[in-house]
């Protein structure tokens, strides 16, 4: 659905109509600059594609600042013109200085845009293209077209060979892998394609009969369920350059100097191979300036980018320039409306603003509608998706909007219309009595959610390698060997052989695979369990114990609190209508469920104790602080614990900053507080005259009274010992309580604990922040020395990172005499707690250039002024930890940069390759994430359980833990409803002499293998197993008769 109809209102519009005869009339070389608000601008693009002499039927090359801006625009201008007209033309997203090829879906946007430009669609009916390119992906120079692979289709009915097929991906720079979960990969089974082609929003599944293409499905990843069908599927490239012109120039580079394979993609091609990407465009395609007053600033930032990790020779060659082609081919210029009168600015200027609304729900905002209504106004309310749109019509009872269609005429009259379209922004044109407001910013308490994947991830074995530790639910710890497919008597069945202590082995049928976890537990390489000993029974009993210990006492607590009456907090009011709009970011979808969730606890008459947990950074102090606005309003105090005084003077800042506005007074107490001021603030607390009291563990002392507390808030709640917890644990019975944590909690924990702990989790980066530029490469000291130098001259901080302590100082001595006008500090964990903390707060204060450091600064430190980290062995950290040591920057919203270097006459393992490569990729937090995050999900759950409890995770695994925490839960919750003891849950094995096993020629890869019998072997219900069976027809093709007796 598009807003398409929409764009005729503009042709009645006097300012307008001069602006598409002055864009049609000017000559070769003059550029029409017009001043317009940034959220008209898309509608003012996409009308004069539509309509002006000087664009309509021409293709446009529409320049944005960045690539941020660039996607925006490009998705609000895809709303009003047709979306496959509207291309876009990121950067690479890595730098040519750097080892890494950007990533598949950032390639086939590229090469898709360049051929629509070049009119490669062969497609006469079509309308020219609508590109949208950001300054900074014209300022790098483009390889040559002739070494660029090239797209293809697969249509339904087509005749191919799959094997021909498969080398065609390979040489578009597709990989070949066993299961696709993302962009640029395939899979084949049989005769079955799995593809994610790389400019595709799904994954496709081609199935073959003979050599004829039957059905192309998309199909979920999550699931590996196909979803629809489609008639033709079509492929663009997943790599800027042929995979056989890299081996080429590997192998002559290779010949020539006795390297090659591990260079920059930079050095491996001759300069006349790359140019300017205004040497692919002709006469005909108008260039036209979105974004001018951010241009310079982009290419500057860029610029200096470039200079701090390539040499000026390979600048020349593999950047160009940008503002003097512009210059000379832009037709149309749009800057900001100047605010000022007189005659500055451009002569033609589209005034107009950003809808808001303090509305809560559609009915509140029917008042503001009716008024754009009466005032002459066509209101379009524009939602993420139609069902929204359909569903919202019911909640207004005077207006009766209407749905817009795509074909539809253009709206004649005021009135209000509903229509699905991905607008951020909006626009109020009083000129052309046209407002176009977006959903979430009319509503101004809903936001929509980002769509979640289709269909949920698979809990599986699936990736489970041999030499991995698992947990046999019977026999204890193992290390897993392999899968192995066995014929004894005739009877064909698979297995997983087990390697316990003293070398003895177990095969374990796959159908008792649901017996088996993978061991996630006390580090990485646990004890085996030893064959038929009773330790391992011993351990699981005692275990067991705990687990049900646990359970009962989180069972206890719950009922103790829904028993308890608390204060009853007031609906929000104006001052915190006021707060909330003075919040300078977007929050994120889960920063607002968190937000709604702990203001419904707040509102009722139980007690709150709710635990928000996230990443240092994604908005948890947002959380508490509207928390506290809803608590002061009702005139009541606020308790801030946390565990250091770094983070006690962190929030007396925040908290001072974001509540400024209001009458409020905010102290701190601490060690670095005087007794006198100490004394003071106790004493304010305690008649009611200080409203928020912020500080560690001291707040907890017989001395500090409040008059009336009325919210506890706790930062890393798990950090305090176990008297703080008791003390903790009576004021949860009496006060509303806010916990966070920094650090995740597993899902399989949020579930067990559902019901008994209310928790939130913010997993979402908050919109806005700028991605860390990550450079991976050789250590090289004058990069390094660019690097601090740089950050020093922008007046920001630098954390530089080695990981020993014994040359820590030696290595902050060479920093210092690389960089003698840089002021150093250096921390590390055999510093006392006190002279660490000075440290750190010295820093924190802007008290030097840069920190030298070990792993210390993982965690707990938010730096704002911090850009630039500098890391000098990151061969040597695991991903996760790479990713909580890289997110110490980029929090405010200068540009961030992170230099993971390793010994250069070392080189890099592959191991170590792969998972820095990983954090290069800036658009997503990908599937390699989210199993880079499982070692943090540990340390969650252990802070949460406690040190007691985190004893038996490391005896048994997490996983097995969970299940049995799982059980304890619902047998005392059973019992207590039925008043009957512990359920049993007796196993039920039946034996058939029949071969019940999956082939290697129906699933090839033992991954898949493993992942079929654990679902089977789990299944609770015939449904299941039916369920299962359609998946394997999908994914496999008919499941052979072995199959079919395993299911």
């Amino acid at each position: 659905m598009s807003l398409r109809s929409l764009l005729e209102l503009a042709a009645g519009d006097d300012a307008f109509s001069r602006l598409a005869a002055d864009v049609g009339s000017a000559k070769a070389g003059e550029t029409v600059d017009v001043g317009a608000s940034a959220g008209i601008r898309p509608f003012l693009l996409a009308a004069l594609a539509e309509s002006s002499p000087g664009l309509a039927g021409r293709p446009i090359l529409c320049v944005a600042a960045d690539d941020r801006g660039a996607r925006d625009l490009a998705t609000e201008i895809g709303a009003y013109l047709a979306p496959r007209r509207v291309r876009l033309y990121p950067s690479r997203g890595t730098g040519y200085e750097s080892h890494l090829d950007p990533p598949p879906h950032l390639v086939g946007l590229r090469i898709a845009a360049l051929d629509a430009l070049a009119n490669r669609e062969n497609d006469d009916d079509a309308a020219p293209p609508f590109v949208v390119v950001s300054a900074v992906a014209l300022a790098e120079a483009v390889p040559d077209a002739s070494l660029r692979p090239a797209s293809f289709a697969l249509s339904k009915g087509e005749e191919v060979d799959l094997g021909d097929v498969a080398e065609l991906l390979a040489g578009s720079g597709y990989e070949r892998c066993e299961q696709v979960t993302d962009r640029g990969q395939f899979a084949v089974r049989g005769g079955i394609l799995d593809v994610f082609g790389s400019t595709e929003d799904r994954a496709a599944r081609i199935e073959l009969v003979g050599d004829e293409i039957e059905s192309i499905r998309y199909f979920s990843t999550f699931t590996q369920r196909s979803l629809a069908d489609a008639e033709r599927l079509e492929l663009d490239p997943a790599a800027e350059i042929d995979p056989d012109h890299r081996i080429l120039a590997e192998e002559a580079l290779a010949g020539a100097e006795g390297e090659g394979p591990d260079r920059p993609l930079a050095e491996l091609l001759p300069t006349d191979q790359f140019g300017s990407f205004f040497d692919l465009i002709d006469e005909r395609t108008a260039v036209v300036v979105a974004q001018a007053e951010e241009l310079g600033p982009a290419l500057d930032d860029h610029l200096t980018d470039v200079r701090a990790a390539i040499h000026d020779e390979d600048i020349a060659k593999l950047y160009v320039g940008v503002q003097g082609p512009l210059a000379e081919r832009a037709l149309l210029g749009l800057s900001p409306v100047s605010e000022g009168g007189g005659d500055e600015g451009p002569a033609l200027t589209f005034r107009a603003s950003v809808p808001v609304s303090a509305a809560r729900t559609l009915g509140e905002a029917e008042p503001e509608l009716e008024k754009q209504v009466r005032s002459g106004y066509v209101t379009v309310v524009a939602f993420e998706r139609i069902g929204e749109a359909e569903r919202a019509r019911y909640g207004l009872e005077r207006l009766t909007p209407k749905i817009l269609g795509d074909d539809g005429p253009a709206p004649v009259s005021a009135g209000v219309l509903f229509a699905e379209a991905p607008i951020a922004d909006g626009f109020i044109s009083p000129s052309m009595h046209l407002a176009v407001i977006p959903h979430r910013r009319l509503i101004h308490r809903r936001r929509a959610a980002a769509p979640a994947p289709s269909g949920g991830r698979l809990a599986s074995l699936g990736d489970l390698a041999a030499g991995e530790h698992v947990v046999h639910e019977d026999h204890g710890v193992a290390r897993f060997t392999g899968f192995d497919t066995r014929t004894v008597a005739d009877i064909t069945r698979d297995y997983l052989e087990l390697e316990y202590r003293d070398g003895d082995r177990v095969l374990v049928p796959a159908e008792q695979l649901a017996k088996i976890t993978r061991y996630v537990g006390g580090g990485d390489n646990p004890e085996l369990s030893k064959l038929g000993g009773k330790r391992w029974q011993q351990m699981k009993t005692r275990a067991r114990r705990a687990a049900h210990e646990l359970a009962g006492e989180l069972i206890n607590l719950y009922a103790e609190r829904q028993a308890r009456r608390g204060f009853a907090f007031s609906p929000d009011g104006e001052w915190q209508l006021q707060l909330e709009r003075s919040f300078p970011y977007r929050e994120t979808a889960d920063q607002l469920e968190a937000i709604e969730a702990v203001k419904a606890d707040m509102e009722s008459e139980r007690p709150m104790d709710r635990l928000i947990c996230g990443d240092v950074g994604y908005g948890k102090t947002e959380v508490a602080i509207r928390a506290a606005q809803k608590a002061l309003a009702d005139s009541k105090q606020v308790m801030i614990l946390v565990p250091t005084t770094i983070l006690a003077t962190q929030h007396l800042g925040t908290f001072s900053e974001r509540l400024r506005d209001f009458p409020y007074k905010i102290e701190m107490i601490s060690r670095l507080r005087k007794p006198a001021q100490t004394k003071a603030a106790l004493a304010a607390f305690a008649d009611g005259s200080l409203d928020i009291l912020i500080g560690t563990h001291r707040v907890l002392s017989r001395d500090v009274r409040a008059k009336d507390l009325g919210l506890l808030v706790i930062d890393e709640e798990q950090r305090f010992g176990v008297k703080q917890k008791e003390l903790l644990r009576q004021l949860k019975l009496r006060v509303d309580v806010l916990s966070m944590s920094a650090t995740p909690i597993p899902r399989t924990m949020q579930m067990s604990l559902a019901g008994l702990r209310d928790i939130s989790v913010i997993e979402t980066p908050p919109e806005g922040r700028r991605p860390v530029r990550t450079y991976i490469g050789p250590y090289d000291e004058e990069l390094v020395q660019g690097a601090i130098e740089r950050e020093v001259r922008r007046d920001g901080q630098v954390f530089f990172l080695h990981n020993r302590i014994e040359t820590l100082h030696d290595t902050a001595e060479r920093l210092r005499a690389m960089v003698p006008e840089a002021s150093f500090l250096e921390a590390h964990g055999q510093l006392d707690e006190g002279e660490l903390e000075r440290t750190m707060l010295k820093f924190l204060r802007g008290g030097a250039d840069v920190l030298v450091a070990t792993t210390i600064i993982e965690s707990g430190l938010d730096v704002p002024a911090a850009n630039t980290l500098v890391v000098e062995r990151a061969d040597n950290l695991g991903l996760a930890q790479a990713y909580q040591i890289r997110g110490r920057v980029g929090r405010s919203r200068e540009r961030a940069y992170a230099y993971m270097l390793y010994p250069s006459e070392e080189g890099i393992t592959r191991e170590a390759g792969a998972r820095l490569a990983s954090l290069a990729d800036h658009t997503e937090l990908g599937s390699g994430f989210r199993i880079a995050m499982r070692d943090l999900e540990l340390r969650g759950a252990g802070d949460l359980l406690g040190a007691e409890q985190s004893g038996h995770v490391a005896a048994i695994g997490f996983e097995l833990y969970v299940e049995m925490l799982d059980q304890a839960v619902a047998e005392l919750r059973a019992a207590e409803l039925s008043g009957s003891g512990e359920r049993v849950d007796e196993e039920v094995r039946v034996d058939a002499d029949v071969s019940a096993y999956v082939p290697s020629s129906y699933v090839p890869y033992e991954a898949a293998k493993i992942d079929v019998h654990r679902r089977i072997a789990g299944a609770r219900a015939p449904g299941e197993l039916r369920a299962l069976r359609d998946e394997l027809r999908d994914r496999f093709g008919p499941p052979p008769e072995a199959v079919e007796a395993l299911l």
